[in-house]
């Protein structure tokens, strides 16, 4: 993790809690993107309803394994964490940016770990995904 400690300069920083491996069994559901108002936050969840495996191996960097007990990026979309936290927004829309490209979850992890999901360009965002719109 000496990675970590040169970008932050901070090397007590411990990457927040993820999982390395998919459970055998089912992942909990994100929650229905028509719960949201907000355009960019009903994206996210239809898109990370897409990734939950992916989501479930990613640790999330606003430390909500600290604040509220989250084992993972999941947790964050599984209740209405996610709607109100960039951080947790740019993780889970950079996850299923990536794993379109192709990536795999150790290293989209790493990407995350990185900082990478900053770079994320909401705008794109910002207009309702054919996949976001409720069902007729």
């Amino acid at each position: 993790s000496s990675r970590m400690a040169q970008q932050d300069g901070n090397d007590t920083e411990p990457i927040p809690a993820f999982h390395s491996q998919v459970p055998a069994g089912p992942l909990p559901a994100t929650l229905s993107p028509e719960t949201f108002t907000d355009v960019v936050v009903q994206n996210a969840y239809a898109l990370a309803a897409r990734v939950k495996k992916v989501l479930y191996q990613q640790p999330c960097y606003c430390h909500c394994d600290r604040s509220q007990g989250h084992g993972s990026l999941l947790d964050c979309f599984a209740g209405k964490h996610a709607a109100e936290c960039g951080v947790c927004i740019r993780e889970g829309l950079y996850s299923y940016e990536q794993t379109r490209k192709g990536k795999n979850p150790a290293q989209i992890r790493e990407g995350i770990e990185g900082g990478e999901w900053r770079n994320v360009d909401l705008t794109k965002y910002q207009t309702l995904l054919p996949s976001a719109k409720p069902a007729k």
